[in-house]
């Protein structure tokens, strides 16, 4: 965490990755939610990362949720993520809640009392982010929502939603509005369990929520979610997310990268070999295309955040879309090039030393999460609107700047 100047968040984070050590096979065998793992975060304030100093919470950016991401992945992929979605949600609050709603939740969030999850699912449209189908219900000061989610990462864990609802019965299935909901003021049922290949303590379950909420619990403009997600929860969730595979990536490569190099290395791995170095140069390779890539996107957000610049143009969401797919598949990529390296006995057995096992049945959820397709097709799209092909971390062709 070299880039992380914070002492705070130094301190936490290292309080908070022994925990995750601990639990985290425990975590996967059994595909329960990581209980213990929540707490520490809740504890060390770790939830209020993003949470401004001046509402009590760290005061950190992007760049530290992408460094500590990182860190908190190569111990527990699954309580990485649940954390780095948290986090996006948070984001979502400081930028685009209304004061009222932010003096209400923001302090609670810095305090450890509130983990967010996001309902942005529903049944019909999948992930599709931009659209919906269920409508908000105005009545009075008061909004009714009854709402379909078939997943809700955390959801049995969470103390608060942010969901998207279509903004009125009348409203175009395009016209989303973002309703802040305490857990209290919904009866939330549990619809579905969570067994799957990886991510396995996510608990991503399938839910229905149904109750009311007063109007000021609105995140964004009624109706103007499409500006919340493009400012703030498609690139911190790309951002997040990339982080998070590549640390889990990385994690798993330094792990084989000290085996080899301690007296108990495997015979069946040679470093003298053509053929082992060829393979751990191909791993360094997938590793260094997705840092590289994730940093200069950070930066590029970050510089548009502090101008004041939106980051609705075609090359900007081109370069989020790519970072998500980029990383996706060169994170998978490498942990099946370090299964293929380890072997059978290192690689591929659950009780193996290091878990490359779990490593890659959790990291070949990451071109679904959100799917590489769709946002290819998007990319492709844009691409025919960025005429001076501005590509990340360079000038428009021909531009003096």
């Amino acid at each position: 965490m070299a880039d992380v100047t914070n002492p705070r968040v130094r301190s936490a984070v290292s309080t908070v990755v022994p925990v995750l050590r601990q639990y985290a096979n425990e975590v996967d065998a059994s595909a329960r939610f990581p209980v213990e793992n929540l707490k520490a975060l809740r504890e060390t304030g770790l939830l209020g990362l993003l949470v401004p100093v001046a509402q009590g919470g760290l005061g950190a950016d992007l760049a530290d949720l992408v460094e500590v991401s990182q860190v908190l992945a190569a111990e527990c992929l699954s309580t990485a993520m649940i954390w780095a979605m948290h986090c996006q949600q948070v984001d979502l609050v400081v930028r685009h809640a209304q004061p009222r709603l932010q003096k209400h939740l923001l302090p609670r969030i810095a305090r450890g009392e509130v983990y967010l999850a996001s309902v942005t699912t529903e049944p019909g449209k999948g992930g599709h982010l931009l659209t919906g189908d269920a409508p908000v219900q105005a009545d009075g000061e008061w909004l009714r929502l009854d709402r379909q989610a078939p997943v809700v990462t955390g959801g049995t864990h969470s103390d608060g939603f942010l969901v998207t609802m279509r903004a009125s019965p009348e409203a175009q299935p395009n016209e989303l509005t973002l309703v802040y909901a305490d857990r209290e003021q919904l009866d939330p049922q549990v619809q579905g369990g969570w067994d799957a290949l990886g991510m396995r303590g996510t608990a991503s379950i399938r839910m229905r929520l149904t109750g009311s909420v007063p109007a000021w619990q609105i995140v964004g403009e009624p109706g103007g979610f499409r500006t919340v997600a493009i400012e703030s929860l498609a690139p911190v969730g790309h951002i997040a997310w990339a982080a998070c595979w590549l640390g889990a990536a990385r994690g798993a490569f330094a792990a084989l990268i000290n085996l080899v190099r301690s007296p108990d290395r495997p015979g069946s791995i040679d470093v003298r070999s053509d053929l082992v170095t060829e393979r751990l140069a191909r791993i360094r390779v997938d590793l260094e295309l997705v840092s590289g890539y994730l940093h200069s996107v950070r930066n590029e957000v970050l510089t548009h955040r502090r101008n004041g610049r939106t980051l609705d143009t075609p090359a900007t969401q081109i370069h989020l879309n790519t970072l998500k797919v980029v990383a996706a598949e060169r994170c998978f990529s490498a942990i099946d090039r370090l299964v293929q390296l380890a072997g059978l006995s290192l690689g591929y057995r659950r009780d193996s030393t290091i878990p490359l096992e779990r490593c890659f049945r959790d990291l070949r959820s990451a071109s679904l999460n959100y799917a590489n397709d769709r946002l290819l097709t998007a990319s492709g799209a844009l691409a025919v609107l960025d005429r001076g092909v501005q590509l990340a971390g360079l000038p428009r062709l021909g531009s003096p700047d």
